[in-house]
Parts: structure tokens; sequence; C-alpha cells
């Protein structure tokens, strides 16, 4: 990751010096794209707030981006030849995005890291693989101006969103440790939404504004601003439904059947584990949603288990609050993917899907290793140490040793300390 950043920092560099040892040229184009590029970035969606994205999530600015685009692949003004160059382009790119930033900043939220990072190399990419092969009449001569020069626009996009792609898994897997052609699968995945509607609009505004002067721009910026609403919208949906389901999971908490943070810790910890073993993000929302209601079937008990502890059961036992839980979880609504999960928590594990075999055997090392209760650290510790060694005695029957040994992978790169509750 450091690389990337290095490298998008000394790209940045040299483009700022040699546009204010040069000037800049053709301002006017400059200032309509910066504009549009400070509006995408006043605009974004503000889906996420954390420091780092999501493997699998799109960049919060889509606007900015396809102007972005739009202007590393622009070769003519309203039948007028540009003369800008890879490095004005960055320059603009970099400057706009700053100061369409600031109110963000201002409010605690600047743009992560990695997605200026990205940007800036992305951009320069698309750059290089266009300006000098347009400007020295290369590309004229191999294409034409025609259908095929479109194509080929559109092929330099398709590149571009592969090595953005690459981009963010590796600064992913340096950031998360987690399996690189998984995080890889998700950022191609999402290249199938609003990644292609960003990429098409980059090159429509570029071929737009070639033929009707830059009047093109705010035609072509609407339909991607209705678009960022709705995604905004629909975030915001799904972070209601996650709260939901998290106080749904509370549940069993507030009435005393399991200790507090418990689900909390299943879940980050399931997830973390579904990560590792190279599930997909729609995978990884099922197996966190079920690891958080996985004790909801304990509300249909008179008595309540001592500690919540559902892995020092019988067997039947715990069959039967598992699919006590699936029946609440059927009727609250939530997806039937996520009922099956709590369902199959715990049968034999050869006879689960590998969401539930998670499921289990992190809920087991939570219920086992004294994170649920008061503790010295050095008796966790042991504790912790005690209930993988329990898991790994039981991969014979109950638990899937691949699981085992990813839960253990996980808890080494933490420190042997799962999530704590929030």
């Amino acid at each position: 990751m450091g690389l990337v950043y290095a490298a998008a920092t000394a790209l940045t560099g040299c483009a700022l010096g040699d546009t204010l040892w040069h000037g800049v040229t053709q301002p006017g184009v400059a200032l309509a794209f910066g504009v549009l590029i400070a509006v995408g970035e006043l605009a974004r969606w503000g889906a996420r707030r954390g420091p780092s994205p999501l493997p699998g999530e799109r960049d919060p600015a889509p606007l900015g981006t396809a102007g972005a685009l739009a202007y590393a692949l622009l070769g003519q003004n309203a039948g007028h030849a540009t003369s800008h160059g890879v490095l004005q382009i960055v320059a603009v790119v970099v400057a706009a995005a700053l100061a369409g930033a600031v109110p963000h900043v201002a409010n605690g939220h600047g743009p992560a890291l990695d997605h200026v990072a990205r940007r800036v190399l992305t951009v320069a990419f698309a750059a290089v693989c266009f300006q000098p092969l347009y400007n020295s009449g290369t590309l004229g001569r191999w294409v034409g101006y025609g259908p095929y020069f479109a194509l080929f626009l559109l092929l330099v996009l398709v590149l571009t969103a592969l090595c953005d792609a690459v981009l963010a898994a590796t600064m992913a897997r340096a950031r998360t440790g987690y399996p690189y052609g998984s995080l890889l699968r998700d950022e191609l995945r999402a290249l199938i939404g609003i990644g292609s509607a960003v990429c098409a609009t980059g090159a429509v505004m570029a071929l737009a504004v070639a033929v009707a002067g830059l009047w093109a721009l705010p035609v072509f910026c609407v339909p991607l601003l209705l678009t960022q609403l709705s995604f905004r919208r629909y975030a915001e949906v799904r972070t209601t439904y996650r709260q939901t389901i998290t106080s749904l999971a509370r549940a069993t908490e507030i009435a005393g059947y399991t200790p507090p943070g418990h689900a909390h810790r299943v879940a980050q910890l399931s997830r973390a584990v579904g990560r590792e073993l190279g599930l997909s993000e729609p995978e990884l929302t099922v197996l966190e949603y079920a690891a958080l209601m996985h004790d909801i079937g304990q509300l249909s008990l008179l008595d309540p288990v001592p500690a919540g502890a559902t892995a020092r059961l019988a067997p039947a036992e715990q069959r039967r609050i598992a699919l006590l839980g699936g029946a609440v979880v059927r009727r609250t609504g939530v997806r039937a993917e996520v009922a099956v999960v709590v369902e199959r928590q715990a049968d034999p594990y050869r006879e689960q899907p590998l969401s539930a075999r998670i499921v289990r055997a992190v809920n087991a090392y939570d219920d086992l290793s004294g994170e649920s209760g008061p503790g010295e650290n050095g008796s966790r510790l042991g504790g912790r140490l005690n209930a993988l060694e329990h898991l790994r005695l039981g991969t014979g029957h109950d638990y899937q040793s691949e699981v085992v040994e990813s839960l253990a992978r996980v808890l080494s790169r933490g420190g042997l300390t799962p999530s704590s509750p929030g």
C-alpha cells in the first residue's frame, strides 16, 4: 500500500509542479471539468464514513470520477483539438477533488486516502493510454474518428476499470490481510453496477463535448446525479435494515439470556473468518446477519442457559434452539438465507453450509474462551487458547478443520483478541 501512496504522491507532485511552471493550457476547458469534478465531490453520496472502504465498495463520488475520466479522454472541444497533456489532467483532477472535499473535511468526513490515490493513478492510466496516441495523430491513422474511435474509448475505460479493481484489491489486501482472490472478485463484481455506469458516462461525456462543446457537460451529468441520489437512499435503507437486525439481536442480551456483546463479537469474528475463507460480499452480509441473530432461539426457553453458552449443551438441545431461532428469524421478514444459517448452525458440520459452520465454530469459541465473562488478561488468554484447542479436538464431528484454522489465523493477527462490542 505504501508503494501505491508513494506513486500517487510523486505523480501529483510532478503534475502540480509542471502545471504551475508551464501554466494551464486551455483554461476554460480545464475550469469546466474542474468544476464538474468538484461538484461530484461535494455531492458524493456518503454511504461510507469510515477511514477505509469495504472490499467491493465503489467510489462514493461517481460524478467526479466520470468527469475525471472524460477529461482524460477528451481530444476535441466542439470540433477544435485540445492540447492539454497527462500531467495537466492529473493536476486538474487533484485540485478539483481537494476543492470539493473542503466542506467534507470541515465536517470531519474527508476523502479516504485509498480513493484519492486510486483516482490519481487510474485517471493517469487512462490519460497515458489516450492522450499521446491522439495528440500525435497515431490514433486517427489506426482507427479513424468514427465508430472504432468510440470502441477504442470503451476499451481504454475497461482497462482503466480493471486497473482500478486491481489497485483496490491490492490495497485492501495490504490493509486487512484477506485473500487477494476474493477481494479482487468483489471488486470486479462491483464494476458491473455503478462502475460500468461511471465508465459509460465518462466516454459519452468525452464524445459529446467533442461535438457539442462544454454545454454537453451539464446535460450528461444529470443522469449520474440522479443515480447518485438513488444510491444514497439505498445506502440509508441498508443502514436502517442492519440497525433493525442489530436491535433484534440485542433482545437476548436485554432479556438476560446472553452476555452483553456476545452477538456482536460472534458477528464480527464470523465475518473476518468468512473473508479469510474467500466468501463474497453478499455471502458475508448473510453470514453477519445470521451471526447477529444466532442466539435468538433462546428467547423461547423457560430457563436461560447459564451464561448463554449453548456450546456446552447437548447436541439435541442445541439443534432445538437453532430451529426455534430459525423460525423466529423467518417471522421477522429477514432474508430466508439468514434463517437457513441460523437453523443449520447446530447440525453436524458435514451437513451444514459453510456459513453455518463458521457461526457454529465462532459461537463455540466465544462461549468457551471466557470473552463473555469477567477475568484477568492472563486467564482470558488461557481460556482463548483452551477454546481453540477444544475446537481442534472437535474437528472430527462438530467443527470443520478449515474453519477452525482460519479462526486461529484471524485471532493471531488480532493478538487473540476479537472485536469489542460496539
